[in-house]
C-alpha cells in the first residue's frame, strides 16, 4: 500500500475485505438504528512515525493516571483458581448504568498505561468500570496453579456473569488488548446464540488473531527478535515463586530459559494447560476461524507497522456485518500516540476505544 498521511482502512461486512475506505470524515459500520461518528484519522505525533517508536513509547511513557477508591472483587474459577477484578466506581454511578469491562495484554496488569488511563476517561463519562488481572497477573499474584492463556474463553464469561450479578440491568461492553484481543474475539464467536443478553459492545485493540504466524513472524526480522525475547523472559519471570511453577512440565527440565515466545509455550504453556504443544495450542486459540460468527457489535483496532502483531491475518478475515476493522497505517503495538490538537491529550487510541464501547 502507497504510504499516505493519515490514511486507514475501514472494512466491515461479508466478502472481501480489501476495500478499505479511508477514515477522513468516515465512521465505524454501526447498526442502522444508531448514529455514527466522524473518525479523525490517526497521525503520529511528531518523532513518532514508525510503530517501533510509537509502541516503546506507549510502554514506557504510560501516562497512567491515579484512580482512586477501586475496590477489589476476586473471581473464583471452578478450578479452584481466581481472577481479580478492580471496580472502579464512579460517585454519580447508578443501577443500569453503563459498564465495561477492560482486560490487559500479555504481561500486563490492571496497572498498565493504557488500562488506567482508559478506565479514568470512561469513569469520567459516568460509566463503571472493572479492570481484570487475569490468571497470575498484578493482584492475581499467587490466587492461580493454572496459567492465563489466549484461549480461556470461560475466565472470560465467568467475569462477564460476575458484572451481571454486581450491576444487574446494565449494558456490559468488553476491551481485550494485545492477547486479551484475541481472547475476546474468540469468545463472542465461539457459541454466539449462548452469549449473555448484557453484552453490548465489544473492542479489540491489536489482537494476535492467527498465533503461530504472528510468533513465526517476530523470528524474521532483528527488532521482532529483541521482542520476543523480552515478552519470553517475562513470562518466565512470571512464574518465579508463584503456585503456577510446575515440576512436571518441560520448562521446569530445559537447560535453558526460553529465548522465544513459542519456546516458552512449547515448554510450559501448552503442557501446563492441556494442549499437545505449541501448535495445537496456537490453533485452538487463534480467533481467525471465529470472527464470521461475531453477533455483539464488535471494533477491530490494528496497525499496519505493528512490530509484535502482523496485520496480514487481520486483512484476510471475512467479517460479518457486525464487525468493523479499523487498520491504521501507523501506531505499532498499542502505541497510537497522536499529534496535537485532535483529542483532549494525543492517545488517540483511548478516544477510539472509548467512543465504540460507548457509542
Amino acid at each position: 500500500m502507497p504510504e499516505q498521511r493519515g490514511k486507514a482502512e475501514l472494512t466491515s461486512g461479508v466478502g472481501s475485505n480489501l476495500l478499505g475506505k479511508s477514515l477522513t470524515g468516515t465512521a465505524p459500520a454501526l447498526l442502522p438504528s444508531e448514529s455514527p461518528h466522524a473518525i479523525p484519522p490517526f497521525e503520529p505525533a511528531a518523532g513518532l512515525n514508525n510503530g517501533h517508536l510509537q509502541t516503546l513509547y506507549g510502554a514506557f511513557r504510560p501516562a497512567r493516571p491515579l484512580i482512586v477508591g477501586t475496590v477489589e472483587r476476586k473471581l473464583r474459577f471452578p478450578d479452584g483458581d481466581f481472577a481479580v477484578l478492580h471496580d472502579d466506581r464512579p460517585q454519580e454511578w447508578s443501577r443500569g448504568d453503563h459498564v465495561v469491562l477492560l482486560m490487559h495484554g500479555m504481561a500486563g496488569c490492571h496497572q498498565s498505561g493504557y488500562m488506567a488511563r482508559i478506565a479514568a476517561k470512561l469513569m469520567h463519562r459516568n460509566v463503571r468500570v472493572f479492570r481484570m488481572d487475569h490468571r497470575g497477573c498484578g493482584a492475581g499474584e499467587h490466587l492461580a496453579e493454572n496459567p492465563y492463556h489466549a484461549g480461556r474463553i470461560r475466565d472470560l464469561e465467568a467475569a462477564i456473569r460476575m458484572l451481571e450479578r454486581l450491576c444487574p440491568t446494565s449494558p456490559v461492553s468488553v476491551a481485550g488488548f494485545s492477547l486479551s484481543g484475541n481472547l475476546l474475539l474468540r469468545y463472542l464467536g465461539d457459541d454466539p446464540a449462548a452469549l449473555p443478553l448484557s453484552l453490548f459492545r465489544a473492542v479489540a485493540i491489536c489482537p494476535p488473531v492467527d498465533l503461530k504466524q504472528c510468533v513465526e513472524q517476530l523470528g524474521t526480522t532483528r527488532m521482532g527478535q529483541r521482542y520476543d525475547w523480552y515478552f519470553a523472559r517475562q513470562l518466565v519471570n512470571q512464574l518465579a515463586n508463584q503456585p503456577q511453577w510446575r515440576d512436571d512440565v518441560p520448562l521446569a527440565t530445559a537447560k535453558r530459559p526460553p529465548r522465544r515466545i513459542i519456546e516458552f509455550d512449547e515448554l510450559y504453556t501448552a503442557p501446563a494447560s492441556g494442549f499437545e504443544s505449541a501448535e495445537h495450542y496456537y490453533a485452538e486459540a487463534s480467533a481467525k476461524s471465529f470472527v464470521g460468527n461475531i453477533s455483539v457489535p464488535t471494533t477491530i483496532l490494528a496497525a499496519e507497522d505493528d512490530p509484535m502483531v502482523c496485520s496480514a491475518p487481520l486483512k484476510q478475515l471475512q467479517l460479518p456485518k457486525t464487525v468493523t476493522l479499523c487498520l491504521t497505517q501507523h501506531g505499532g503495538h498499542l502505541g497510537f500516540t497522536g499529534r496535537k490538537g485532535v483529542d483532549a491529550d494525543q492517545r488517540w487510541m483511548d478516544w477510539r476505544v472509548v467512543d465504540w464501547l460507548l457509542n
